[in-house]
């Protein structure tokens, strides 16, 4: 039986309840005070910590660099303390920034272009310079897709599928720029893999399955959901970048979700009038209105 403590801290509303799950303890507490928690008996330490996107983490630069790099010293300090022996980091796909060849591997060039690149390359770098005391997974996730109770609908798959539903119309800036996709079942299933595993070995993983243009995304949309594609050609949008993940499938994780998956599920759970927006959904403006109440 796999027994876990797990630590859930979220900025956008709690959707871990106690109760649901025999081995869940869930503590309300912050990154920041991690050494002030009495845990002890920790086996795995998945750290998901971080100002999420690009445009959030310029908001406040201070707060990015805080929360990932060096919040991650202090939770890699304590867990040395109480003699955790695997760390699970989620980084993103997006450290390798624009790349030309078709197959970005985990030896490509880091070339980060945004600030949250940037963060999350030097947190990679942190968390490594402690491999001698953990086995270190550092997961490079693409852009993830599908429904979740905290849902996002500011990512590429989910933002397109919400606007064909509420408006008939998807509005695309650019199109050309990929983006590598994963879907939500598959990135937990990962991290539950990882949390069992002894077949793989610790290391770096890119974990992205479909490499797609923002208009490819568009089109599987509109096969899906009847609506039309508006293109603005002028955008300052650089970002493209893809991912390989053959080092992972060769371990042996098999991913069993597809990007079109994600789409029908979310016109289903919208006319089902389950899915539908809020605040929350959208994390900048959600950012916003915390750091604009913390000012005050």
């Amino acid at each position: 039986m796999l027994v876990m403590k797990v630590l859930f801290i979220s900025k956008y509303g709690n959707e871990v309840r106690e109760g649901k799950h025999e081995n869940l303890n869930n503590i309300k507490s912050d990154i920041s005070n991690i050494e002030k928690l009495n845990l002890k008996n920790i086996d795995a330490v998945i750290h998901l910590a971080s100002i999420a996107n690009d445009p959030m983490a310029e908001l406040d630069k201070n707060l990015s660099w805080e929360t990932s790099s060096l919040n991650s010293v202090r939770l890699m300090d304590f867990c040395k303390k109480i003699k955790v022996k695997k760390i699970i980091y989620a980084s993103s796909g997006s450290v390798y920034g624009i790349k030309k060849e078709k197959k970005v591997t985990e030896n490509s060039s880091l070339v980060p272009l945004s600030l949250y690149n940037k963060v999350k390359m030097v947190t990679e770098k942190v968390i490594q310079s402690y491999d001698d005391y953990f086995d270190v997974y550092i997961i490079r996730p693409a852009t993830v897709c599908g429904y979740s109770k905290r849902m996002r609908l500011d990512v590429s798959v989910n933002i397109l599928t919400f606007s064909a539903l509420e408006k008939k119309e998807i509005t695309v800036f650019g199109g050309k720029q990929i983006r590598p996709n994963i879907h939500i079942n598959d990135m937990c299933e990962l991290y539950i893999t990882l949390l069992k595993t002894k077949k793989i070995k610790p290391g770096i993983y890119n974990a992205g399955f479909e490499n797609l243009s923002i208009l490819d995304i568009a089109k599987k949309v509109q096969k899906i959901i009847p609506s039309k594609i508006k293109i603005i050609k002028n955008t300052n949008d650089p970002r493209s970048y893809r991912i390989n993940s053959e080092k992972l499938l060769k371990a042996g994780f098999r991913p069993k979700f597809k990007v079109e998956d994600a789409i029908k599920e979310l016109s289903k759970l919208y006319n089902s009038k389950i899915l539908f927006a809020q605040q929350n959904n959208y994390s900048l403006k959600h950012l916003k209105k915390i750091l604009k109440k913390k000012k005050k």
